[in-house]
């Protein structure tokens, strides 16, 4: 039989938070519940789960931090962040704590089950491939461990900036497809994640800046060429 997709789910508002697990139980996944950070960061260190869900505002530890803290010891279990925020800044910041997606409330079942099957099968799809590390120019690049080497220098990734210099390297010297990106990695091509793509990539630029024979450009409209 085949094994349940177990979440953390955290979610402080207790109405809603009895609603989405007992919806998501009835869906065939195995939930287990907390209504605060501090709470289900514990639960993190007895327990094994395959995708954490966790709202952004949260009594005693809110989402970020517990995120943070969380990716400290686990760097590939996926992360969905649910939040009624919609600055850009928002947003960013969840990406660069590690998480790999977020909802703004209010939220459909089905889009939440969407999000939560397809990190699923991305994170299935990371581990199977046969790809460990590769050299992006001099640098020398650990897809599994997610880090940067250059002269004994090493810089850990978070696993959405992995992901990015990822999908480029596999298209180096060619045209990466702005939308691809997004849709793969984001979920959809929203002004938001447009933005939240774009803090990425100059990000990138700047950890592969000490090797000058490295660029990424932007081709305009289009997306984006690693050139090596």
């Amino acid at each position: 039989m085949k094994k349940a997709i177990k979440i953390l789910f955290v979610e402080d508002e207790e109405a809603l938070g009895m609603v989405v697990s007992d919806s998501l139980r009835s869906r065939g996944f195995e939930i287990d519940y907390h209504t605060d950070g501090e709470s289900a960061l514990q639960a993190t260190l007895t327990n094994k789960y395959d995708i954490l869900v966790l709202d952004v505002m949260l009594p005693k530890m809110d989402g970020f931090s517990l995120a943070r803290e969380y990716r400290k010891v686990n760097r590939n279990t996926p992360i969905i962040f649910l939040t009624a925020r919609s600055q850009t800044e928002d947003v960013v910041e969840g990406f660069e704590l590690g998480g790999n997606d977020y909802l703004k409330k209010p939220f459909s079942m089905e889009e939440l089950i969407v999000r939560v099957k397809s990190l699923i099968g991305r994170l299935l799809y990371s581990e199977e491939s046969q790809l460990e590390e590769c050299f992006v120019g001099n640098y020398k690049f650990n897809i599994q461990k997610q880090t940067l080497e250059l002269n004994g220098k090493i810089k850990t990734l978070t696993y959405r900036e992995a992901q990015v210099l990822l999908m480029l390297f596999e298209k180096r010297n060619q045209v990466l497809e702005r939308k691809l990106v997004l849709d793969q990695l984001w979920g959809d091509d929203s002004f938001f994640n447009a933005r939240s793509m774009d803090v990425f990539i100059t990000r990138l630029r700047k950890y592969l800046r000490d090797d000058s024979n490295i660029q990424i450009v932007n081709i305009r409209g289009i997306g984006y060429k690693l050139l090596i």
